[in-house]
């Protein structure tokens, strides 16, 4: 577990901050868009998020490529924030990097056991691995072995596990104290909600368990980010570049919060992976192993040169979507027009504008 310096007093009030040495953003117009926009599937080598393929609109601009991929299920105000985050890879670009090379973990979907060391040979040498657990219609017996495989294949890794909100408060202290038998970093979204995170961390540390807690989807799916560091219910934060609108404002939240955070993806393209690197890239403090490393579990990408994890770690490198790659895993004809409609949609929200 590493250890990390006392987090700077958290300043939690007001609206988030703007780079002063940053361009300003601009919101491009819808046609400009559109003229830039390609439609991808990309089939993946596992069932993840209970999909098969993963679908992203990509969009070029003057600076790059951006990403533009909320689930399906996410209403436009909310995947509003992602367009802001692909505006920015491609009309702003990235803040200056600290760092050239960001570890990253494995990470492994709720599969069975027996197929733990087939995903993780995908990943080459790794030091950390996050596990999916608390899937539906699975027991925490399945979690327990998937657990246990990843820890009897790497007796030194660092292991997190993922419930994605998964468990109510009961469940989650009992099934963390079993899992925590291997060794846990820390646990990432227990429950679904602040409260919950709160109480389950107050029973672990009452009991003498050892794990810590990680917000995920109490930070970027709350409409204030920093409620979960207001009330004291984790250890460190989880952020993905999308889902926070961006680079700069998932930097802000992050020296706000005033936790240490682990920079994930959304099931990115090599595209979106890339400004998950950028956040990596710039913070002032990685005390963990990011999970960036998720291009691994896509069959297919939009790059020829994809960002995957190289003896734990990716290097930072600019990215350019293959227009033969393109074409090769473009979507059905209904299912580009469903994401521009989206895309024309979700223009018209004001938080888009960054």
């Amino acid at each position: 577990m590493p250890s990390n310096p006392a987090p700077p007093s958290p300043d939690l009030a007001g609206s988030p901050a703007r780079d002063p040495a940053a361009p300003a953003a601009r919101l491009p117009e819808l046609d400009e868009l559109l003229a830039g926009a390609h439609v991808v599937s990309l089939p993946m080598r596992v069932k993840f998020r209970g999909i098969l393929h993963r679908e992203a609109l990509l969009i070029r601009g003057p600076l790059g490529w951006g990403e533009f991929s909320p689930f399906p299920e996410y209403g436009d105000a909310e995947a509003s924030r992602w367009l802001a985050a692909a505006i920015e890879a491609g009309w702003q670009g990235f803040p200056e990097p600290l760092r050239t090379s960001i570890p990253v973990n494995a990470t492994i979907p709720a599969v069975a056991a027996e197929l733990v060391p087939e995903i993780l040979a995908r990943f080459g040498r790794v030091d950390a691995v996050k596990i999916k657990v608390a899937e539906p219609g699975q027991t925490l017996e399945d979690d327990a072995a998937r657990v246990g495989a990843v820890r009897a294949a790497l007796p030194d890794a660092a292991i997190r596990v993922d419930a994605n909100g998964g468990w109510d408060v009961p469940t989650a202290v009992e099934a963390l104290t079993r899992l925590s038998a291997v060794g846990l970093e820390y646990a990432e979204q227990p429950v679904p909600d602040i409260a919950g995170l709160a109480e389950v961390r107050r029973q672990l540390r009452a009991a003498g368990v050892p794990v810590l807690i990680a917000a995920d989807e109490s930070v970027r799916k709350e409409e204030d980010p920093l409620k979960v560091a207001r009330a004291g219910a984790a250890d460190l934060i989880v952020v993905k570049v999308a889902p926070l609108g961006g680079v700069r404002r998932a930097l802000d939240i992050v020296a706000r919060a005033g936790l240490p955070a682990v920079v994930s993806s959304a099931l990115d393209t090599t595209v979106g992976i890339r400004a998950g690197l950028a956040l990596a890239a710039a913070l002032p403090e990685l005390p963990y192993a990011c999970g960036l490393g998720t291009v691994s579990l896509l069959a297919g990408d939009v790059t020829r040169d994809s960002l995957v994890p190289d003896d734990g770690a990716i290097r930072l490198r600019e990215v350019h979507a293959d227009p033969e790659l393109l074409a090769e895993y473009a979507a059905a004809s209904e299912r580009r027009d469903w994401w521009l409609d989206r895309l024309r949609r979700v223009h018209a929200v004001p938080a888009a504008a960054g």
